[in-house]
């Protein structure tokens, strides 16, 4: 079995995607919501990052870190944000169908999957794809009609930054998609 490599650039930005474990669609409850919040908050003030971009959907998130000079470390930033969560909201939502002996035997909760995806952002042309893939995430999964109307997202901040014009990405009076 090969080992998966991830790319480890010091101060570098990242795409990741984040997911539940079995796509529980989970994320965007108060509870869990308010529980990633604190646990960014919390991780950042002894492990900086900046936070591009962001999207919150029902059972995955995306989102774009950049590290600080000399800092490639955001797999113990996901670790500590997630194992927060999971501690402040692991006994609400624990499925034991969902407990596997190996999760069992890791003394694992059942909110997210082990892993993560993250990918470097090789320039700018790269950034500004993966901004709008995940700015656009919401109208992919047909969680609304217009990327303005999903509340959970960092479009919000870059429209008001003139990024985007706020209806980038939607259904147009005709019917048809609008993308940005």
């Amino acid at each position: 079995m090969s080992r998966y490599r991830r790319a480890r650039v010091p101060g570098g930005t990242y795409f990741f995607t984040v997911v539940t474990e079995r796509r529980q669609p989970i994320l965007i409850h108060a509870d869990v919501r308010h529980a990633l919040r604190e646990a960014i908050a919390l991780v950042r003030e002894t492990l900086p990052f900046r936070i591009d971009g962001w999207v919150l959907l029902p059972d995955h998130l995306h989102a774009l870190w950049t590290l600080p000079e000399g800092d490639a470390d955001f797999s113990t930033r996901w670790r500590l944000i997630k194992r927060h969560v999971t501690r402040t909201c692991g006994p609400a939502y624990t499925r034991p169908d969902h407990l596997t002996e190996r999760r069992a035997a890791k003394h694992c909760g059942t909110l997210w999957q082990h892993r993560f995806w993250e990918h470097l952002i090789r320039d700018e042309r790269d950034f500004r794809r993966h901004l709008d893939y995940l700015h656009g995430n919401p109208l992919k999964h047909g969680l609304v009609e217009r990327v303005v109307d999903w509340p959970w997202s960092s479009f919000h901040r870059w429209a008001r930054q003139g990024v985007y014009p706020a209806d980038w990405a939607g259904v147009g009076n005709d019917g048809l998609v609008v993308e940005g």
